[in-house]
């Protein structure tokens, strides 16, 4: 008698499809991506996902608000708004994701510029590598500008009017 092997038994699509739930939220199109190779049939890889939809392990609106959670602190709102549209998320489900990031993009501009640089630039070529920078992560022109230029920053400290002056 030949010793046998220990083999792990072949995980079902479901399986597969509840192991990448259960590591990450993931949207539809890209777990028909990963399943696609280990099924018999596109159909078959629809099916599951409709069940697990129905059950409520795969959602949309969970998946668009753990994208917005994950990239808004790095990443301005175009750049955010465009990943969700990669996957192919139903409109309005991307949309009131989204609808937030406008509203606090200033605020997530700074705080990502104080960390990299926390000082206004001094020369043209700062500045044009300060902008590039917030511009490359998505945020607004006219909100990059306002960042760069140290708006936010906290006044420098003189106690020129403040204390003995009544």
């Amino acid at each position: 008698m030949k010793p046998s092997s220990p083999r792990r038994p072949t995980l079902s699509l479901k399986g597969r499809a509840l192991k990448y739930l259960s590591m990450r939220e993931h949207s539809r199109l890209e777990l028909v991506r990963k399943l696609a190779p280990h099924a018999e049939s596109p159909e078959e890889v629809e099916r599951v996902l409709d069940e697990l939809e129905t059950r409520g392990f795969l959602s949309a609106q969970r998946f668009a608000e753990s994208v917005v959670h994950r990239k808004a602190a790095r990443y301005g709102a175009a750049r955010v708004q465009s990943e969700l549209a990669q996957h192919q998320l139903p409109p309005d489900v991307a949309r009131d994701a989204a609808s937030g990031l406008r509203d606090t993009e200033f605020e997530r501009a700074h705080a990502l510029w104080v960390r990299r640089y926390g000082e206004v630039p001094d020369t043209p070529q700062d500045k044009a590598r300060q902008m590039r920078f917030l511009l490359s992560r998505g945020f607004a022109s006219d909100v990059v500008r306002r960042v760069v230029r140290g708006e936010g920053l906290p006044e420098p400290e003189s106690d020129s009017g403040h204390a003995g002056t009544a």
